[in-house]
């Protein structure tokens, strides 16, 4: 069996967002753009970004150091009007290919109580306002599984009446990463959607290979000690006893430690969530919590992104974004069908 050089792929992945971009790229504007994940898989892909939309202070400090020539909306998204969406990026109504979004998902997500009257659910109506006054060729929209289980579905049925009613042809589809060159198990919704006028269907990718293991993913990372967690807590005990593979909740016979769970060797990681605490990965061998060159891995980020401020800061970032790789695939993929017609 040929072994996986993790690190090239990601290096390789690099050079693709480092490399010149020709006149005609296709160009998208990222809304809810976090620290740039989606930005990078779309930089990868071979897209022009014009605009990314992003409030958060941390999240718009570690994009513009990534992106430093991309222009920033930094503020929030229900106040930017059209126009000056438009503005900003240079552009006319339908001329831009790709609007691309993952609007903020705690209240759709299985690790929060799932209200149906969260307000952040309505920010993915933000994103269908926007579409509706730029009428790009397509767009792509991002989200958690939550929102095709229980009572979220009449939250997801809403959303999917009010993009067709934009003008466009959709598809919504749960994918997993782990099939996008991504060591890591995360299902995610995706919707794609195409301008009716182009008498185009969406489609989404298929899989690209075998799940890459944490193992393959970690090659290259010095295994450092870092700091371990206090001696006397829980915390502490599963960062030195438990297996590889299981959760603290596991070792602990019950629900304490939500989403605290050791890395296998030769397994894809499991999702993990921005929080910290009793919550996030340890590491397969050493008594302590993963460190940021770590998750970085695990998220597809290549080595060279550089994140700004704390180690929990980076980890914050990390765990809200879109993995790059996964979304490099999406894109290359959606705009092979919108340039074949």
């Amino acid at each position: 069996m040929a072994q996986i050089d993790y690190p090239a792929i990601l290096d390789e992945a690099w050079q693709q967002h480092l490399a010149p971009r020709a006149d005609n790229a296709p160009t998208v504007i990222s809304t809810f753009a976090g620290c740039g994940g989606s930005s990078l898989g779309y930089s990868m892909a071979g897209f022009r970004e014009l605009l990314a939309v992003e409030w958060n202070d941390n999240a718009v400090a570690t994009f513009k150091l990534n992106f430093p020539d991309v222009p920033v909306y930094h503020g929030d998204i229900a106040k930017l009007s059209v126009d000056e969406c438009l503005q900003l990026a240079g552009i006319e109504p339908r001329q831009l290919d790709m609007l691309d979004g993952s609007p903020p998902c705690q209240g759709f997500s299985t690790a929060g109580k799932r209200q149906l009257d969260d307000p952040r659910n309505q920010l993915a109506m933000e994103f269908v306002r926007l579409l509706r006054g730029l009428q790009p060729k397509a767009f792509i929209m991002e989200n958690v599984s939550g929102l095709v289980k229980g009572k979220m579905k009449l939250v997801f049925a809403e959303i999917m009446r009010e993009l067709k009613a934009s003008g466009y042809k959709v598809k919504c589809r749960l994918m997993n990463v782990m099939y996008f060159q991504v060591p890591q198990s995360r299902q995610r919704l995706i919707w794609v959607g195409m301008r009716e006028d182009l008498g185009i269907e969406p489609g989404h990718p298929g899989g690209q290979g075998k799940p890459i293991t944490v193992r393959q993913a970690l090659s290259g990372i010095e295994q450092l000690d870092g700091p371990s967690p206090k001696q006397g807590t829980k915390l502490h005990q599963c960062c030195r006893e438990m297996k590889q593979g299981t959760t603290a909740a596991e070792f602990y016979g019950r629900n304490w430690g939500f989403n605290l769970y050791r890395l296998a060797w030769d397994k894809p990681s499991p999702t993990f969530t921005k929080r910290g605490g009793a919550c996030g990965l340890i590491h397969p061998v050493l008594p302590r919590k993963c460190i940021r060159q770590e998750y970085q891995a695990v998220m597809s980020y290549p080595r060279q992104v550089i994140f700004v401020g704390t180690e929990e800061d980076a980890r914050e970032r990390i765990g809200n974004s879109v993995p790059p790789l996964f979304m490099r695939a999406i894109a290359q993929h959606v705009m092979t069908i919108l340039t074949n017609g």
